[in-house]
């Protein structure tokens, strides 16, 4: 069976990036698998159009080993697998360690495990892609969420090391993006504070890393790297 007859999973599809990414790779004529936390719009919206969208809450090993039974159960091969479920907590007093846990669960715990035990379904297909969606914050650090800063560079250290024993069936690469789009209730002050972060100034949008997405997908020499998306906010 060719590659483009097996699905892509997208965790974490339900909204923004992750809804973007699958609605272009449908227009695309590529079937596609979601997981989502919380029935949202964007999950009707994509179960019209036939994909399977599988309920998910990576909290714990036997929330994310259900819905690796479950996807089995319905996917007998996979083109790719894109980790873009992530959770956005803050480190409050006396809850530290739930949210360490929950963001290890979520950004490293869940990845590591999808990977082990969904190996053989992307070994039926020829090329074959893991994609791990990191965040720019990794590169420096940070001083306010220290929890979800280190469970996303762990998540880095997976990449490599996925690339070196997956090879050379198996590319495992990862994007690491900063600021791509606002909230609704983001105001014009926090706005202007943020992209005054990088050198090009803008909010490009979920286009733009959909094109990344692309490009790991498509190019055949690449494993093993995750790819700042970051407008330069290295330079500043």
């Amino acid at each position: 069976m060719s590659a483009a007859s097996y699905p892509i999973l997208i965790t974490g599809a339900s909204q923004r990036v992750g809804l973007y990414c699958a609605e272009r790779l449908l227009d695309a004529g590529q079937s596609v698998i979601l997981s989502y936390r919380h029935e949202r719009e964007g999950v009707q919206r994509l179960r019209q159009r036939g994909v399977l969208c599988l309920q998910a809450d990576f909290r714990d090993e036997a929330s994310i080993l259900d819905f690796i039974a479950r996807l089995k159960s319905h996917a007998d091969g996979l083109r790719a697998i894109v980790h873009n479920a992530s959770d956005w907590l803050a480190e409050t007093p006396g809850e530290e360690a739930a949210t360490f846990q929950q963001l290890f669960a979520v950004h490293m715990l869940a990845p590591y495990l999808i990977n082990l035990h969904c190996a053989e379904l992307l070994g039926r297909s020829s090329p074959a892609d893991i994609v791990h969606v990191s965040d720019d914050v990794t590169r420096k650090g940070s001083a306010n969420r220290p929890a979800y800063c280190a469970s996303k560079a762990g998540l880095e250290s997976l990449t490599l090391s996925f690339a070196a024993r997956l090879a050379p069936a198996i590319k495992v690469n990862g994007i690491a993006p900063a600021l791509l789009m606002f909230n609704q209730g983001d105001d014009a002050e926090y706005r202007a504070k943020a992209l005054a972060k990088s050198a090009l100034g803008i909010a490009p949008g979920p286009e733009v890393f959909y094109q990344t997405l692309r490009y790991l997908l498509d190019n055949p020499y690449l494993t093993g790297t995750t790819v700042p998306l970051n407008g330069g906010r290295h330079l500043k």
